[in-house]
């Protein structure tokens, strides 16, 4: 089989696409043939070391297609299912044994390059919104890259709870994406101080939550966006890791709350991943849900989705499409 691996840390220019014998499933794992793998700024991480990991580094954390085999011990999922994941590293290959639990079913006629895009990003959105901060009617929340792929998922979440949703941005093109999905008001963050502006927005007050996947060049400005007692959820760091800092400063801006969550977490049992994948799945499959992919590329093009994820030319998910 095909497979995508680095065989030490660096730029995408470090990701071969190499022949590798299909795996063979555990008692409690199945064998899933891949058709699609959505890109993430985790495989990013996962390249460059910031996540450490054995080498040579497999990458790729979601995944759609159909299962062939399965262990003596699965009851989940069959062969013939099709199937999604996240959470199970090594999905840039035709081929990955994923643990059993961890699959769900997609609908019949959700095709696999959106199921694959939907699941990591997804879910993301939906703890960020349902049980990191539990939105409800009439809060306010700041959305860090609005018109991204996770951006562009927490916007319709939170619209869908009643909240009032502003979204930063670094182009007007991608503001009106992010007005599409939903958001109230969108700041250009390339020609406007988007902490000034929540506060011009909120009357002085500040935002209920902030959803922050930027990290170091956003983080202090995030903080002074939330309310006294706010919360942020530093959900990533694209932008670079967020320096040390004294816990006393959330007590200097107002008694804040400070959480660093990763879906791991959050679909900790399997009736919470059932839970968070079901809703999102059947959103999408009602058309409540709208998952942008920005553009597709073939499994031996992932160096260059990396690239354009990395250098911020996208406005939705990217998807590999494998043979």
């Amino acid at each position: 089989m095909k497979i995508i691996h680095v065989p030490e840390p660096g730029g995408p220019e470090k990701m071969q696409l190499a022949d590798a014998p299909v795996p063979q499933q555990g008692p409690k794992q199945a064998l899933v043939r891949l058709h699609a793998s959505g890109v993430n700024f985790i495989d990013v991480y996962f390249r460059i070391a910031l996540y450490k990991a054995d080498l040579p580094i497999t990458l790729g954390s979601e995944g759609a297609g159909v299962v062939e085999a399965v262990g003596a011990e699965v009851t989940e999922v069959a062969p013939g299912d099709r199937v999604a994941y996240a959470m199970s590293r090594g999905s840039y290959a035709q081929y990955a044994v994923v643990p059993a639990a961890l699959l769900v079913k997609i609908p019949d006629h959700l095709d696999f390059p959106l199921a694959a895009a939907a699941m990591l990003q997804g879910m993301t959105a939906h703890y960020l919104t349902h049980s990191t901060y539990a939105l409800k009617k009439g809060d306010t929340c700041l959305v860090h890259a609005a018109a991204g792929g996770a951006g562009g998922l927490i916007v319709q979440m939170a619209k869908m709870l009643g909240a009032r949703v502003f979204g930063t941005v670094s182009t007007e093109q991608k503001a009106q994406i992010a007005r599409g999905h939903g958001a109230d008001e969108t700041i250009l963050y390339t020609q406007q101080d988007f902490e000034a502006e929540v506060k011009r927005l909120t009357g002085g007050r500040g935002v209920d939550v902030v959803y922050d996947s930027v990290g170091k060049t956003t983080f202090e400005k995030s903080l002074n966006s939330l309310r006294p007692r706010g919360l942020m959820a530093l959900f990533g760091q694209s932008s670079g890791a967020v320096p040390p800092f004294d816990p006393n400063t959330l007590n200097g801006k107002g008694s804040l709350f400070l959480t660093r969550p990763s879906l791991g977490h959050y679909v900790a049992t399997r009736e919470e991943l059932l839970w968070r994948a079901g809703d999102v799945l059947s959103w999408m499959d009602s058309g409540r849900l709208k998952v942008r992919i920005d553009r597709t590329y073939p499994l031996a093009d992932a160096a260059d989705a990396h690239r354009d994820l990395e250098a911020r030319r996208t406005t939705g998910k990217l998807v590999l499409t494998i043979p």
